[in-house]
């Protein structure tokens, strides 16, 4: 049976000044007013998750991806410009703990409670090759010494208990593959350093239970295919990995699995594509991207409700069948959004795409086993 997962981030409702006032305040001041604002808005996202039905939901994810991974490293100072390092990169001692993680475990029993069984979660940590690119300077080492404060982290936040565990750990890299990196390119050291980091992430991960997922947007290098503690495969709707026959070969050879994106994530680019299908005649990319900027404009005054915008369940389904019927369902456990809705214009927009993945999924086997079979 294929499940439904998502990738994290959501638009912000409310004082996000003392939301991440909060988050950095978590564990250590439980009486303080923004800890308690904090820990609400978690509990309420990830109940907001479950409730749009989706299976695994990654901990709401409100604040910067890289920023709150850099936060909780000691050696790392933030200067004009980018990071730089001070010393080895370590974990802080009070701050080994992802504060949402911290909300989850400690409020388990209500999340239980609320979704009548025992619930689980997927937990999302920037990677050593993203968290590199910010800084100033750079060798063949750095993503080393970021792969074992990252591995130290993954190592903190798995937790299994009666009422919920985790059962993803998704290590995320955008900005892998995306530009020409001497650091690792084929042959260097940096290369192989970069290899041995990811392996250490996701064997931590292993190490507790926990399944293991890279997160891409683009799957050009394919240093991926040799991490051999790497579970699941995810990157961005159109991305060749879910076209190309010699995936399926690949992933039969290394026994890995991929996580269908059935659900475009940008919200710029789906606006376009309305724009182009509902057009009558042909446009230039200037007069889109003013129709663009137009309806941000009708729908931030409330004149356009931005779920006109969101893909149908018959898309989300059509992707979904293509993947599965091309790698076989064996091979393809989850599906979800390709990245995470904070682009979105408003919170109940994102939750409604949520929505329509959950459904895609749950519909999926009763209507489409047939169709797979022909």
């Amino acid at each position: 049976m294929i499940e439904s997962c998502d990738s994290g981030s959501l638009p912000f409702v409310g004082d996000v000044e003392k939301f991440l006032e909060g988050a950095t305040r978590f564990g250590l001041y439980s009486v303080d007013d923004s800890v308690k604002f904090f820990e609400k808005r978690v509990i309420e996202g990830f109940l907001d998750k479950v409730g749009a039905g989706i299976d695994i939901p990654n901990y709401p994810q409100f604040r910067d991806m890289n920023e709150m991974f850099l936060v909780m490293m000691d050696g790392i100072e933030k200067v004009k410009g980018g990071y730089t390092e001070t010393k080895i990169p370590s974990v802080k001692a009070d701050k080994s703990h992802i504060p949402e993680v911290m909300v989850i475990e400690k409020n388990s029993q209500v999340i239980y409670e609320k979704k009548g069984e025992p619930f689980e979660v997927k937990v999302c940590v920037t990677g050593p090759y993203t968290l590199s690119s910010l800084f100033l300077y750079r060798d063949k080492k750095i993503f080393s010494r970021l792969g074992n404060t990252i591995s130290q982290i993954v190592e903190n936040n798995v937790f299994s208990e009666k009422h919920g565990k985790v059962r993803l750990v998704a290590v995320d890299e955008p900005v892998f593959g995306l530009q020409d990196d001497s650091l690792i390119d084929f042959g260097s050291e940096g290369r192989e350093n970069l290899q041995k980091a990811w392996e250490s992430i996701f064997h931590k991960a292993k190490s507790k239970n926990a399944q293991t997922l890279l997160h891409l947007h683009n799957t050009a290098d394919e240093l991926f295919w040799e991490i051999k503690s790497l579970d699941i495969i995810d990157s961005h709707v159109d991305d060749p990995l879910y076209q190309m026959k010699r995936t399926k070969e690949r992933l039969e050879s290394t026994d890995k699995f991929l996580k269908a994106s059935i659900s475009i994530s940008d919200f710029d680019t789906l606006i376009k594509k309305r724009i182009i299908t509902t057009s009558r005649q042909k446009m230039t990319e200037l007069a889109i991207n003013e129709r663009i900027s137009q309806a941000w404009t009708d729908i931030t005054s409330r004149k356009t409700d931005p779920e006109i915008f969101l893909e149908n369940l018959d898309i989300m389904e059509k992707r979904l069948i293509e993947i599965v019927s091309r790698f076989d369902v064996e091979r393809v456990p989850y599906a979800g959004p390709e990245c995470g809705l904070k682009s979105f214009p408003t919170y109940e927009s994102a939750l409604e795409c949520l929505r329509r993945v959950s459904n895609t999924v749950k519909t999926f086997p009763k209507q489409n086993s047939k169709r797979l079979e022909n």
